[in-house]
């Protein structure tokens, strides 16, 4: 098999980690197998270099960002090749321009174009390992780019595609993926095998075990994926294209702390409002989750959105710059929030589990803030001192922990 291995920052963050994975790696390749390798920075490497960067600049240029932040990732290919090459193993370390990992210009969030796969399959005609950082990549002007936090995992994707690997294997600190997260929810159910959507949804509102744009590459590309823990055997996830289910039923649970709401209060009512609001935020490149429009008599309407806690700053220097044009009287922000998901199949044609949410959210005496669905998913803004209490409850309620 063409097996695609990508090990996270928890998995590589000692030497003892390293040499671990060297050993897991190895025997791997000793069982017949090509082996790609897709790597992290070690622990908490990337954190450290961007607070190194702001103890000299706090409004770095971001080439300079990416060109620092970079650089950790270099660190563990080199260090997990020499590993292997201790171990009699032919491994070579490689950047992402040396892999033929090219992006589009944007600078800390670049999005992938291509990967160049000759280099990668003419070292694996040699028999050797490429080590590949991941999180990184090229622009068309030479530059070094980054995707963005958890981007490593979206590399390894990418790279599987690319190489028509047979799995993509992605190795972190948990054996699988769970259908609550631990730390809201005690003892939650470990899940076998889920499909790309409902992955997708997870990732995208606060699960943290795969990266949601490597799930919605992998979809696109029916790219197999497992989730294992780095170190310990035993369980795991396999993600992919399961059996079509009518049932309604509910999987997992999520909880998205990293959140923010901005309001826009009592801009005009008329046509290309909206659209002169949200192309300010597209030019900031913000992503946005939920977005509702309240209705006033006196033709304005108050406009919240939620963003990302770490576009909060980009987010109120855009709306600032448009709050004349619009007339908005004012913008707000409440960063007390959270989010809390429940996701699965057919969730939206069931009224008995729309009710459930609603009646369990209640019955913890929490107020609901916001409100947003998919066909797979429902999702309620609430306070975030509240969240781990409703949690518990929605996990309790829809039969989410181990028996």
């Amino acid at each position: 098999m063409l097996v695609v291995q990508k090990y996270g920052g928890t998995s590589v963050e000692t030497p003892e980690k390293i040499l671990s994975v060297a050993q897991k790696v190895s025997q791997a390749y000793d069982e017949g197998n090509q082996i790609v390798v897709v790597v992290s920075a070690m622990g908490k490497t990337t954190n450290y270099l961007i607070d190194l960067l702001h103890k000299v600049n706090r409004d770095p240029n971001p080439r300079e960002y990416d060109m620092v932040v970079s650089t950790g990732e270099q660190i563990s290919i080199a260090l997990l090749a020499s590993a292997m090459s201790k171990m009699g193993k032919q491994a070579v370390s490689l950047t992402g321009f040396q892999a033929g990992i090219d992006t589009d210009s944007n600078h800390a969030r670049a999005k992938l174009k291509r990967v160049y796969r000759g280099k990668i399959l003419s070292l694996l005609d040699e028999g050797k390992i490429p080590v590949i950082a991941g999180f990184q990549g090229v622009s068309p002007s030479g530059d070094i780019t980054t995707l963005g936090r958890g981007g490593s995992d979206t590399t390894a994707v990418a790279i599987a595609y690319a190489l028509d690997a047979d799995v993509c294997e992605i190795y972190t600190d948990v054996d699988g993926v769970y259908a609550a997260d631990p730390r809201y929810v005690e003892n939650p159910r470990h899940i076998e095998k889920i499909s790309y959507d409902e992955m997708i949804e997870m990732a995208a509102h606060g699960a943290k075990v795969l990266h949601l744009r490597a799930v919605e590459l992998a979809r696109r590309y029916r790219v197999p994926l497992i989730v294992r823990h780095a170190h310990i055997g035993g369980r795991e996830t396999r993600i992919g294209e399961v059996e079509k289910m009518e049932e309604p039923l509910v999987r997992a649970l999520t909880v998205d702390e990293g959140i923010a709401k901005v309001v826009l209060e009592r801009v005009l009512d008329k046509p290309g409002i909206a659209a002169k609001i949200f192309k300010k935020l597209a030019d900031y490149q913000i992503s946005l989750d939920m977005i509702v429009q309240s209705m006033h008599k006196d033709g304005r309407n108050d406009v919240a959105f939620t963003v990302a806690k770490d576009d909060l700053q980009d987010t109120l220097n855009a709306m600032n710059e448009i709050k004349d044009e619009v007339e908005a009287k004012a913008v707000h922000y409440d960063d007390t929030i959270a989010k809390v998901s429940i996701v699965g199949v057919n969730i939206l044609g069931s009224p008995e589990i729309i009710y459930g949410m609603f009646n369990t959210i209640a019955s913890e005496d929490v107020n609901i803030d916001m409100i947003s669905s998919s066909n797979s998913r429902v999702s309620c803004i609430i306070s975030k001192s509240k969240i781990g209490k409703v949690a518990d409850a929605l996990a309790e309620r829809f039969k989410l922990k181990a028996l």
